[in-house]
């Protein structure tokens, strides 16, 4: 990371960091990849993840997953924090929540490919995991998105009450 890039994430370091309780992207920040000839995934996993439920107004609880290849860009994993929990008083149904989060990383970094994956506590007796994922028009990562979502959960998981 270059002297330039450090003076421009504002987040990582920062001693008074501000937590925003409604969603906020723009706290999201990127910085350069080192690597971007280089095709490989970064995962964070995000197991502390909260909502609201837009009709009822009550907690909704969840492992986010997000994996991605990177292309120039890559995000910054505190500001990432930082947009998650921003998501703490946002009312938005479990599938709207992984596509919103995904749409907002990919005009952020422009990724070769990305995958959100919500992992939902049960609520009322149900649990809802919903997958959204996108490659890159135009580029093997468009045929890999597809061949990923047409596979996506074809195995049983073993769930044992989350």
């Amino acid at each position: 990371m270059s002297i330039r890039e450090k003076e421009e994430l504002t987040k990582l370091g920062s001693r008074n960091t501000e937590y925003k309780t409604d969603y906020d992207p723009s706290v999201l920040e990127t910085f350069s990849n080192k690597h971007p000839d280089n095709d490989y995934f970064v995962k964070f996993n995000c197991p502390e993840f909260t909502s609201l439920c837009p009709i009822t107004g009550q907690p909704d609880f969840a492992t986010i997953t997000i994996a991605y290849v990177p292309d120039k860009n890559m995000v910054e994993s505190k500001s990432l924090k930082l947009y998650l929990f921003s998501f703490r008083n946002h009312g938005d149904f479990h599938e709207d929540c992984v596509n919103i989060i995904m749409k907002d990383l990919i005009k952020l970094m422009d990724p070769k490919y990305i995958e959100v994956t919500g992992k939902f506590l049960p609520r009322g007796g149900i649990s809802i995991d919903p997958y959204c994922n996108y490659g890159r028009p135009g580029t093997k990562w468009e045929n890999v998105a597809w061949d990923r979502m047409t596979h996506h959960d074809m195995y049983i998981e073993k769930i044992d009450n989350r």
